[in-house]
C-alpha cells in the first residue's frame, strides 16, 4: 500500500497556495481601509466585507484540502489524521459562522481558536516513534512543527492583547499550519518505500 496517494501532493499544496492568493486578493478589494498588518483575516471573511466571497471560497477550499489529505495520508497515526481533518472541519465552520463585525465575535473567535489548536497538535499526533517512517512523521520533526506553530499562536495572542501587528502574526500561523501537510505529504513521497512501489507499478 502507498504511504499516500499522488492526489495527496496536490491537496496538501494546493492549501497554502490557495490561503495566500484568497487574503492577497480580498485585500486587494477592501483597498486602503484595510491594513493587512494590524487586521485579522477575519475581517476580510466578515459579512458586508468587499472581499468576503473571495476569501470565504479561499477558507472553504482550504478547509477541504485538510479534509482530502487526512483522508489521504496514510502514513499517519490516525490521532493526526483525525486532527488534521477536524482543522479541515474547522476552517468550514469559520466560513458557516463568520465574523459579523470587523472586530469579530465570540463564536467565530471560539471556532477559530479550536481550528488553530488541532492544526497545531496535529503532527505531534501524526508521528511514529519508528526511525523508518517518513522524515515529515517522525518525532523531532513533528515536535518542532507543533512548537513553532505554539510560539506563533502566543505571538498572535500577545499582539492581540497589544493591539499591533495581529494580521502579520496571524498570517504567519495559519501559513505554516497549512505548509505543514504538504512538507509531510512530500517526505512521504520521497520516501524509500512510496518511490520502491511507484517504480513496481511502472
Amino acid at each position: 500500500m502507498r504511504l499516500v496517494p499522488w492526489w495527496a501532493f496536490f491537496s496538501s499544496g494546493c492549501a497554502p497556495a490557495l490561503l495566500v492568493a484568497g487574503w492577497a486578493i480580498a485585500a486587494l478589494l477592501e483597498g486602503s481601509a484595510y491594513d493587512s498588518a494590524t487586521q485579522t483575516i477575519s475581517v476580510l471573511a466578515a459579512c458586508g466585507a468587499a472581499g468576503f466571497w473571495v476569501m470565504t471560497a479561499a477558507l472553504l477550499a482550504v478547509g477541504v484540502c485538510h479534509l482530502l489529505t487526512a483522508w489521504g495520508l496514510r502514513a499517519a497515526a490516525f490521532a493526526g489524521r483525525m486532527a488534521l481533518a477536524g482543522g479541515g472541519v474547522s476552517a468550514l465552520a469559520v466560513v458557516v459562522v463568520p465574523a459579523a463585525t470587523s472586530r469579530g465575535d465570540l463564536r467565530h473567535g471560539s471556532v477559530a481558536v479550536v481550528g488553530f489548536t488541532l492544526l497545531a497538535v496535529w503532527p505531534l499526533l501524526a508521528a511514529h516513534r519508528d526511525g523508518a517512517a517518513p522524515w515529515g512523521l517522525r518525532p523531532t520533526p513533528s515536535l518542532l512543527a507543533s512548537a513553532l506553530m505554539g510560539m506563533g499562536a502566543v505571538w498572535f495572542l500577545f499582539e492581540v492583547r497589544q493591539q499591533g501587528t495581529i494580521g502579520v502574526a496571524e498570517r504567519l500561523v495559519t501559513f505554516m499550519q497549512s505548509l505543514w501537510p504538504f512538507v509531510v505529504v512530500v517526505s512521504c513521497l520521497r520516501h524509500p518505500a512510496q518511490r520502491r512501489l511507484t517504480a513496481e507499478r511502472t
